[in-house]
């Protein structure tokens, strides 16, 4: 009987140590699954209206106090403007936006080195790789920036500096080209920021980072000595053909000045900010600003996010675009 005993509480005690040794090794394959293939490529891709051969798709996400936009040429190549703040629910958000849009081909822009920017780009590049990665004029020596730069060099992306008159062209004849800033001068992080002109046909879509009032004023007074200053070649840039602005700084009372909303003369802007956000943004002074020019207002924080269709002689604003 002693014997049965011994024998029946060793073979439970191998059963134990099978069981340990089949969870290790479970886990050891998850974790080599998720090596080779990231966990966000598992994600299910979110559902777009099919894009028509002619249309320019501008997308600006709800990443809450943070910013990301991608802009879809007609010739299938996409280029993501900031990657919002590189949290779990944002970073999956936009791996599944990148899944459902399958571009032909992906460039990401940090327009500064604050963290609501760059935050998600590291993980885009993990994810899926980038032919090219334009980095601010002013970078920055937080943790978070390197691993950037790391995620660039381990993707094999090209690496580029974002300045006035870089310019990215489709062969449709939409653009994005940088208006500011000058990258030999830059001191102050948010003016350092980049501005990116998108034209296609009659559009015109001014992305304005967070620059300041300042920034503002120093680009009218550019703007006032040739009509041209800001042309990329041949790509044409005028800040009176605005249709419709992204606001500078999540909406921030310390920029879109009444004098450049009146430079700009925009149609429609948009706010990306988060929802109830500490920073109280959009400012009340601003939307005052916008309402008296007549401006119609799009907020990430009331209705998500936004997508701008357009073909070379229209455009459309959606608030509920995926299917």
């Amino acid at each position: 009987m002693m014997r049965r005993r011994m024998r029946a509480a060793h073979i439970l005690k191998l059963l134990r140590a099978a069981k340990i040794a089949l969870a290790v090794l479970c886990a050891a394959a998850v974790a080599l699954l998720f090596s080779i293939v990231p966990m966000r490529l598992l994600l299910p891709a979110l559902s777009f209206p099919e894009r028509r051969p002619d249309e320019l798709r501008i997308h600006f996400l709800d990443v809450g106090q943070g910013d990301c936009t991608i802009v879809e040429f007609p010739g299938g190549d996409a280029v993501i403007v900031d990657g919002g703040d590189g949290s779990f629910e944002h970073n999956n958000l936009l791996a599944r936006y990148i899944k459902g849009l399958a571009p032909a081909s992906l460039t990401l822009i940090a327009t500064h080195a604050d963290v609501d920017h760059y935050g998600g780009l590291s993980e885009i590049l993990r994810v899926f790789g980038a032919d090219t990665v334009y980095f601010p004029a002013l970078g920055s020596s937080a943790a978070a920036y390197r691993r950037l730069v790391r995620a660039a060099e381990a993707a094999g992306s090209r690496q580029l500096r974002m300045a006035r008159y870089t310019c990215i062209a489709d062969d449709s004849g939409a653009y994005i080209a940088c208006i500011s800033p000058h990258a030999a001068d830059e001191q102050e992080d948010n003016d350092s920021s980049a501005v990116l002109y998108i034209g296609y046909g009659e559009l015109g879509v001014l992305l304005c980072g967070d620059i300041s009032a300042e920034r503002e004023a120093a680009l009218l007074r550019e703007a006032a000595l040739s009509e041209d200053i800001f042309d990329c070649g041949p790509y044409r840039v005028r800040l009176e053909e605005t249709d419709l602005v992204k606001l500078a700084h999540h909406g921030s009372g310390t920029a879109t000045s009444q004098a450049w909303l009146a430079a700009l003369s925009p149609e429609a802007a948009i706010v990306s900010c988060g929802r109830g956000n500490a920073y109280r943004h959009p400012a009340a002074e601003t939307l005052a600003r916008l309402d008296e020019a007549g401006v119609q207002v799009y907020r990430t924080d009331e209705v998500g996010g936004i997508v701008v269709c357009a073909d070379a002689t229209d455009y459309t604003v959606y608030t509920n675009y995926t299917e």
